[in-house]
């Protein structure tokens, strides 16, 4: 099955004619999207609720993905499960802008990738680890200590 050139675009052009209080569900499924050059995630999963507001399309959404992380302690590759939910308003014109400054496009069409980047981001761990007993990696030689009993001792200071 072939993926959509732009999965998280929505057009939402449909609800400036609907009443106030007006709201859809649209559902996501990407087994893998690239949200900018450097930030990739498989199995984005999700849902966007548009709503007719007054002042322009509010939208919730809520979005479940996993990425590639390097472990803090061993450094091997591990994928992590992000989770985030956010509400955002789409202003229809500059006297209901607020402060996330997102203004309706003309076409109506809202791409969420930038915004599901940047909430996804603030979910990646600081520190990642691939395992919670993950035993790193030996200071003095750099074996796998998860893979291997190493001769070396750390003895604390």
């Amino acid at each position: 099955m072939n993926q959509p050139r732009y999965p998280l675009r929505i057009n939402v052009g449909f609800l400036l004619n609907q009443p106030i209080g007006y709201n859809r569900e649209i559902h996501f499924d990407c087994p893998q999207i690239q949200l900018d050059e450097e930030f990739s995630v498989q199995n984005l999963t999700g849902m966007a609720r548009v709503n007719r507001t007054p002042q322009g399309i509010l939208l919730q959404a809520e979005f479940e993905c996993q990425v590639d992380v390097e472990c803090v302690r061993c450094l091997k590759t591990a994928q992590q499960t992000l989770n985030t939910q956010f509400d955002e308003l789409y202003a229809f014109d500059e006297r209901t802008l607020t402060e996330s400054g997102l203004l309706l496009p003309e076409d109506g069409t809202i791409d969420l990738a930038p915004l599901a980047r940047e909430y996804l981001l603030l979910e990646v761990p600081i520190s990642p680890v691939c395992k919670a007993d993950c035993k790193g990696l030996c200071p003095e030689c750099g074996e796998d200590l998860n893979l291997t009993v190493c001769e070396h001792t750390v003895t604390a200071p």
